[in-house]
């Protein structure tokens, strides 16, 4: 089932249950991908978005929360934090199952081998693999010190 589907089914059973705080996520998420799908057919795109944009505006989503997570731990407020906190587990249902430290490390060796990178400068083909192979599993953000450490040793 396409991703959008399983969004769109959650969202009519959290309306059948009455799960408010679970609906108000799902409809975040929803207006997240519509906003995508405007944009999309602003640049030509008459279909919208697919699974891998919607993928990454998920991982996004899930990652903003998470950084309001700590930034309201740190200012003391709790209750807002554990809001957050439902809300990335919600987004996290349509992730795709994180990968580990050692497979990580294993696709970006996969990955520099399959390029044939051998320095720094072919760390843009190597990102392009790896998001070709694993957009919603990998956190990118902690990848590019990686594959950099690796090219450049």
């Amino acid at each position: 089932m396409e991703l959008r589907e399983r969004v769109n089914s959650a969202l009519k059973q959290a309306m059948r249950d009455r799960a408010a705080d679970r609906l108000s996520t799902l409809r975040l998420i929803n207006a997240a991908i519509k906003d995508k799908d405007i944009e999309a057919r602003g640049e030509g795109n008459e279909d919208g978005v697919g699974d891998a944009e919607v993928l990454a505006i998920l991982g996004k989503m899930s990652r903003q929360r998470q950084e309001s997570a700590r930034v309201y731990e740190e200012g003391g407020r709790i209750d807002l934090a554990e809001q957050e906190r439902s809300e990335i587990v919600v987004i996290e249902e349509f992730l795709p199952r994180q990968l580990s430290d050692e497979e990580v490390a294993k696709a970006i060796e996969c990955a520099i081998k399959d390029t044939s990178a051998s320095s720094i400068r072919d760390m843009g083909k190597v990102m392009g693999v790896l998001k070709s192979k694993y957009t919603g599993q990998i956190d990118f953000g902690s990848v590019g010190p990686q594959i950099k450490g690796r090219l450049t040793a």
